[in-house]
């Protein structure tokens, strides 16, 4: 879920400026801070990174926090680090951005869709005990957990927090701990929130985020990888780097050493301290985002009242990080795509989150899934649609999209 596709901007010229779905808040802290980047003559991985990753690491509380280029770098170098392969399969949701589940085909292992919870669109952790308890056997020899179909050996559950609201992240550690599988979060949506008290984060084994420029704060490109175990940390930066064993501030910088070795056959995903610079500043702004984005949720839920729509669910255990406002189009006169064709005639953008994985060409025809496979995920695709939703947005552009939200169902219903 580490980038998401974008209904096209209005082509039509209209009366007020065009409202997009989302869009970044930079100040003069990040410009001054990417300035002094360039002056320092260090632009590639640097000083900048490992202090993001110290501030980015103290800020969720744990122990280490390794920065790369994306969330999907984040993925892929969580599987890869716990060494997931060919013979393994990886449990995830339907309703999530491809890259969840690409970086699962790339390890080569089989992406394995559990369906999603009605009310907060996260995987259903019931679902998942059912599919172990009748699609799964144990294999004592191995102290593996075998799908039936297939034999393979699942390695790992990716649990994606949709919106911004975690996952019942207790159920499914519970089932993890249990059959002995690692629990990746894909926080993509997700930096801020918490779930009894606890930040997301640091709810599993591994934490992967994204600072994609609609997310929560912005690095242009970027993510980060979370996790309390040093060893796994170590190998994800040794990953991360093509598998050398120096990266370039160890070789370039002013205590290094030219000399370094290939380790494995890694990748090139680090972040650059251009990156980082934004990365400092956003983090030090992410509490006022995080609260006009709840200020926000209230007001869309007050200009709204009334209109046939199924609001976000935030269950009381959970602050979300209120990354998406979704709501479902529940209406016998007005389609999703009405709606969406109608806001864009008023200059406003939308968005949909997510077409499900298995409505996919690629994985029907890989893996063989089909329509009806998962019908809730269905379900609620079918209605959902995201609306304009980040921190510098004011109170007169929220009342701009109840007003043409209205108007829209006006229009359908007279």
């Amino acid at each position: 879920m580490a980038t998401e596709l974008i209904i096209p901007l209005a082509t039509e010229t209209a009366k007020q400026p065009f409202l997009p779905f989302s869009a970044p808040w930079f100040g003069d802290e990040e410009k001054n801070e990417i300035l002094q980047t360039l002056e320092s003559d260090w632009i590639t991985t640097g000083p900048r990174t490992k202090s993001f990753e110290k501030k980015f690491a103290d800020y969720i509380g744990i122990s280490e926090a390794v920065a790369v280029n994306s969330c999907t770098a984040a993925l892929h170098l969580a599987l890869a680090a716990i060494g997931v392969g060919p013979r393994d399969a990886v449990i995830t949701s339907p309703l999530t951005f491809a890259a969840t589940a690409n970086v699962i085909v790339h390890q080569g292992a089989q992406p394995i869709f559990i369906d999603i919870d009605p009310e907060t669109y996260n995987l259903d952790p019931d679902k998942l005990v059912t599919f172990i308890q009748e699609r799964c056997r144990w294999d004592s020899g191995s102290g593996s957990l075998r799908v039936k179909k297939t034999n393979k050996r699942v390695r790992a559950i990716i649990a994606v927090h949709y919106a911004g609201h975690p996952c019942d992240m207790d159920k499914i550690n519970a089932c993890a701990r249990e059959f002995r599988l690692t629990v990746i979060e894909d926080a993509a949506h997700a930096l801020g929130a918490t779930y009894f008290g606890r930040n997301v984060g640091t709810l599993g084994d591994v934490g992967c985020f994204s600072f994609y420029p609609t997310k929560n704060i912005s690095t242009g490109e970027g993510g980060m990888l979370t996790t309390k175990d040093p060893e796994l940390a170590q190998r994800v930066r040794m990953l991360s780097l093509h598998g050398i064993s120096r990266d370039a501030w160890n070789r370039y910088g002013p205590d290094g050493s030219w000399r370094y070795d290939i380790l494995e056959a890694g990748f090139k995903y680090n972040m650059t301290d251009l990156s980082a610079a934004l990365g400092l500043h956003q983090l030090d702004k992410l509490p006022g985002f995080l609260r006009r984005r709840a200020e926000l949720a209230k007001q869309y839920q007050s200009v709204l009242a009334g209109l046939p729509l199924k609001h976000p669910t935030v269950l009381p255990e959970v602050d979300s990080a209120w990354h998406l406002y979704p709501v479902q189009v529940q209406s016998p006169w007005l389609s999703r795509e009405q709606l969406i064709v109608s806001l864009r005639g008023a200059n406003i953008g939308s968005s949909v989150h997510f077409i499900p994985l298995h409505l996919m060409s690629y994985y029907q025809r890989r893996f063989g899934y089909r329509l009806g496979d998962f019908p809730v995920a269905e379900g609620v695709f079918n209605q959902i649609v995201s609306l304009p939703f980040f921190p510098r947005m004011s109170d007169s552009d929220v009342e701009r999209v109840g007003l043409a939200m209205r108007a829209a169902f006006a229009e359908l219903m007279a």
